[in-house]
């Protein structure tokens, strides 16, 4: 797995139910955005595409939380998801998950790694 991981950013950058970080990734051909946060000490990866509509979450560029900074909230339609499990736990898709991307941080820097799904941006 790590010999095709590719970097994201420092561990330090993300900080405990704050901001993210997005990356480029590709699916089925398309462009599109993952993105990773901080959550109970452990970093989380998903697709940055809502369950219910596929349309990104973030109200701001890296913003997922919702105030409180425990759950990763569409700024869309107002879904909110468990980050540890992409699970919406309430809003227009209750059960649905967010697509995991497989993340890890090695050496003071964060890591995704593509899947059979997931792929490498294609710019």
């Amino acid at each position: 797995m790590e010999e095709t991981a590719i970097p994201v950013c420092a561990s330090a950058e993300i900080e405990e139910g704050g901001k993210g970080r997005r990356f480029a990734v590709s699916v089925h051909g398309d462009d599109a955005t993952g993105f990773v946060v901080r959550y109970g000490g452990a970093v989380y990866g998903y697709l940055n595409r809502c369950a219910h509509v596929p349309i990104e979450l973030d109200w701001a560029e890296g913003e997922f939380f919702e105030s409180s900074g425990l759950y990763i909230m569409c700024a869309t339609h107002g879904a909110v998801y468990a980050p540890d499990s992409g699970k919406c736990e309430g809003g227009p898709c209750t059960g649905a998950r967010l697509r995991k991307i497989m993340v890890f941080e090695k050496d003071g820097a964060i890591f995704w790694a593509p899947d059979d799904y997931v792929r490498p941006a294609l710019a």
